[in-house]
Parts: structure tokens; C-alpha cells; sequence
């Protein structure tokens, strides 16, 4: 018996002895940012010193090295203090938060794009002076003020950020914290935008595939990429902008608009002729891309679900990885109607908040895939509920990703968590300077041949801002680089929703 606690003791002594070398190594690592190292050195007398025990007996002995070993800080008195944000010129604007703490650690988060941080600051003063560790108490207390799409975008923004904080207390990961991993690496799809000749779109895919090695590929199969007056669409006109285009997204500052017109109502309908067109598209690039590779699909426009039946019958034969977002996401049994008559596999889901609102398409079997965008699905562990929802019905989870590096990460975590994941977006393929807006913790690859890695030790999310980077792409409407936000400090409402 004192034989093996002499094992036991041994292997504790050797576990602290890498603990310590490992920490000193990341201290003197030119990469590690300042706070990291500051916080390193503050907590570096946290673990037990095994030299001091040399004298005690050894049930003493095995009592000290299995209550205290390497206490990375002290996560019961961590407290909230601050959060800040920096205006990234991603996707026309995507806000990083960081939120700080008493001890000198912090977390990153990310407004999901084209969303205004001040959904993330208006939140500041309902976390400060609580412990971030208490990432589910925090969420449920404020997903009361997330809504659809982006404006749940300050809920997720302070998910991702607290489990960030989270990881690094404990030195573990954020996929750690979530139940441990399916995966050591996440597939990923990337977004290929539609070019003006097929020359243009060959060499998008080819540098895709062959310089970056996707294997999972997005396009657009757009309507209003359809010659005006060709005789493709009925009643198109009536919805034209002053370039005498369908305008996708619309004007978000006229009601009357075609992109703020819900799908059902415009009225548009596509010809033979339109369809025909619209699948020699698909056609040329599954010719350019080949039969192995899945191809999903996206931005229709906005048109009801007997059109978008018919253009689903139309690509059917293309075999597709999926038809997503169709139509709008509440129509639930209209969605139902779609994936019945379609063998293409459907999806939506990039706009859902919060697992009550993925309920009901995933009790109706309404879509093949769920589709949530982590930055306005919940974060990490909320969107990991869903998919594990989805799970129990025989529905497979794709995830949509638009975002900086540090929303990619956080679904990166969140996917490595999560069986039934299929694949991720990665929207800025054509962006060189993305990936340098970060430095992994460990100096890991984040993208390597069309799949994401998932950091194995690296705690929390895994990353670290490169602040030079990121201020050499501030937005030009907000470049100051985390300034002072003490006019978000006070709490000026009773936000209770019940008596």
C-alpha cells in the first residue's frame, strides 16, 4: 500500500514540476501578451510547494497534493470590473469586447457582425462586480435582452467572453468546461461569393480547394443575379432599386423595401426560364468543383415556399449538402412543407435566439440540419444545448460563422463539444489579414487544410488579441481601441420581468 502512495506522491511531485516549467515557458514566451504573463507571475505561488512537505507524514502528504494542486488563481473571488470594446472592420463592423477582472485575467467576445456593441454595453452594468465563473447564473439573468438575429448579439458577446475568462482561471479550455470533446479538429465550409464570369468563380474554388484545402464549399444561388427583362421572374419590377436590381438586403431605413418585405408577401415568381438559369449556375460549379465535394446553398431572395419547392425540385439532381433559408425561419410549418417535398437536405437557423425558439422546428422535423450562429444563438453552451437537442430527434447541426477570430474560436470550442456537428462556416477566406487580428496561446495553427484546430491546452478560448493588427483595422466610424465605458456603469432600470 505505501508503495503505491509513494506512486501517487511521485506522480503529483512530476505533475507540479511540468506545471511550473510549462508556466515559466509561457512567461518567457515573446508571444504571450502582457496580462497573461502579468497574470501568470501573480499566480505562479498558487500551486502547492512539494518541496515543504518533505517532512509530513504520508497521509498528510497525499491529503495536500490531492486539495490543492495547481491553483491557476482563485476563480471564487473573481470579479467583474470592466468591459470595453474595439470596433473591427470585419464584415463592415464587428465589435470585440473584453471583459475584465480583478485579477488581472479577461475575456474576449464578440458582437456578432453588423450589430451595434451597444447591445453588449448596455449590459455592462448588470455584470459588474459579479464572478464571471458563473457563466450560466450571468446568462440567464441577462438573455431576457437578446431578441432575434443581432440583437442578441451582446448576450453571446458576454457568453463567449466569460467562459473565456472561465478557462483561463481554471487552465483548462473552453471545450473542457463543456463536457470534454468529440473532436481534435473541426471541418469547415467556406463561403464562395459569386463572381461575374465563370473564369473569375474557377479561380475562387481553385484557390479554395487547391491552395487552402476546403473541402466544403458555399455559393449563392441568387435570383437577382438574373438579367433584368430576360424573361426569368414575374413581377420583379415593382421591387427594383435605382440600378434596376432586386436589392438582397434592401434599405433598412425604407419599410417599403424589398429586402424588409417577409418572402411570402413580394409576389415574385420564377420562370422556366429562370429556373433553367439559376440551375446552370449550380450546374457549372458542381462541373468545377466535382461530385465529392458538398455544396451548400444560400441567398435565394425573397420569394414563398411553392417558388422555392420549385427550385429546390430543380436542384435536386445536383445533390446539394443543403437549401438554407428558404424562406423565414418562424414559418415553421411551411418549412415542414419544403423539406417534405424536396430530397435536397434543408436548413435555417443563422437568426434563431436561445434554445425555446429552435424548439419548435426541431419538435416539427420542420429542417434536415439546424443552422444556429453561436453570436446570436445563446454562446458556446446554450448553442451546445441545441445541438445536442436536435441530436435526440435525428437532426445533424451545421453552424454559420460571420464573424473575428474570436467568434470562429468560440465555435470552435463549442463544435469540438457537440456530436451531431457537421461542419462551420468561415466566411472571410478572402480577408489576408483575418487570421492575424489574433495569436493562439501555444502559437497552435487555427486553420490548417480546410479544418480548424482545436486547441488541446490552450485555456480558455485559446487566443490573444494582436493589438497592432486589430487597430490597423479599426471601422472608420469608431477607431478608438477600447476606451473608457463608465457612462454604461449604472444601473438605471428595474429589470425583473415578473411581479
Amino acid at each position: 500500500m505505501r508503495s503505491v502512495l509513494k506512486q501517487i506522491i511521485a506522480k503529483n511531485k512530476q505533475e507540479e514540476r511540468d506545471l511550473r516549467l510549462a508556466r515559466q515557458a509561457e512567461i518567457e514566451n515573446p508571444k504571450t501578451a502582457d496580462d497573461r504573463r502579468s497574470f501568470l507571475k501573480k499566480t505562479a505561488l498558487g500551486g502547492i510547494a512539494m518541496t515543504g512537505m518533505m517532512g509530513l507524514g504520508i497521509e498528510d502528504t497525499i491529503a495536500q497534493t490531492t486539495s490543492k494542486v495547481s491553483r491557476m488563481s482563485a476563480p471564487s473571488e473573481l470579479k467583474i470590473t470592466d468591459m470595453r470594446y474595439a470596433l473591427t472592420n470585419v464584415m463592415g463592423g464587428t465589435a470585440i469586447i473584453k471583459i475584465e477582472t480583478n485579477q488581472g485575467i479577461y475575456g474576449l467576445g464578440e458582437v456578432r457582425d453588423a450589430a451595434d456593441v451597444r447591445y453588449a454595453l448596455f449590459l455592462k452594468s448588470r455584470i459588474l462586480g459579479k464572478n464571471p465563473c458563473n457563466v450560466e447564473k450571468i446568462f440567464k439573468s441577462i438573455k431576457q435582452f437578446g431578441g432575434p438575429a443581432r440583437q442578441a448579439g451582446g448576450v453571446c458577446a458576454v457568453e463567449m467572453a466569460l467562459w473565456d475568462i472561465c478557462g483561463k482561471a481554471y487552465n483548462v479550455p473552453a471545450w473542457q468546461l463543456l463536457g470534454g470533446r468529440y473532436r481534435d479538429k473541426v471541418r469547415l465550409y467556406a463561403d464562395t461569393p459569386q463572381a461575374r464570369s465563370s473564369e473569375e468563380q474557377k479561380k475562387l474554388i481553385d484557390y479554395r480547394m487547391n491552395t487552402q484545402g476546403y473541402t466544403w464549399l458555399k455559393m449563392d444561388v441568387a435570383i437577382s443575379s438574373l438579367p433584368p427583362d430576360s424573361g426569368t421572374l414575374v413581377n420583379d419590377k415593382f421591387w427594383r432599386d435605382d440600378n434596376g436590381r432586386l436589392s438582397q438586403w434592401g434599405d433598412a431605413r425604407n419599410y417599403m423595401s424589398y429586402g424588409n418585405t417577409m418572402h411570402p408577401f413580394t409576389q415574385i415568381q420564377i420562370t422556366e426560364k429562370g429556373l433553367e438559369m439559376l440551375a446552370q449556375r449550380v450546374a457549372d460549379v458542381r462541373e468545377m468543383v466535382g461530385w465529392e465535394v458538398p455544396i451548400s446553398t444560400d441567398h435565394y431572395g425573397h420569394f414563398d415556399l411553392n417558388n422555392g419547392i420549385r427550385l429546390g425540385k430543380a436542384l435536386d439532381k445536383f445533390r446539394l449538402a443543403w437549401l438554407e433559408d428558404m424562406v423565414p425561419w418562424q414559418y415553421t410549418e411551411q418549412w415542414r412543407t419544403i423539406s417534405e417535398a424536396l430530397e435536397t437536405p434543408t436548413t435555417t437557423g443563422e437568426d434563431i435566439h436561445f434554445l425555446e425558439n429552435f424548439k419548435p422546428i426541431i419538435h416539427n422535423r420542420s429542417v434536415d440540419i439546424v443552422h444556429p450562429d453561436l453570436a446570436s444563438s445563446g454562446g458556446l453552451l446554450e448553442t451546445k444545448r441545441i445541438g445536442d437537442y436536435a441530436e435526440e430527434f435525428g437532426i445533424g447541426m451545421a453552424m454559420h460563422q460571420a464573424g473575428t477570430p474570436v467568434s470562429f474560436m468560440a465555435n470552435v470550442h463549442c463544435a469540438a463539444a457537440t456530436q451531431n456537428f457537421l461542419a462551420l462556416e468561415h466566411h472571410s477566406v478572402d480577408v489576408p489579414w483575418w487570421e492575424s487580428l489574433v495569436k493562439t496561446v501555444g502559437g497552435f495553427k487555427m486553420i490548417d487544410k480546410g479544418f480548424a484546430t482545436v486547441p488541446l491546452t490552450a485555456p480558455g478560448l485559446g487566443i490573444e488579441l494582436d493589438e497592432e493588427v486589430v487597430k490597423a483595422h479599426l471601422h472608420p466610424s469608431d477607431k478608438t481601441f477600447f476606451k473608457s465605458t463608465e457612462e454604461w456603469n449604472e444601473l438605471r432600470s428595474h429589470d425583473r420581468t415578473y411581479s
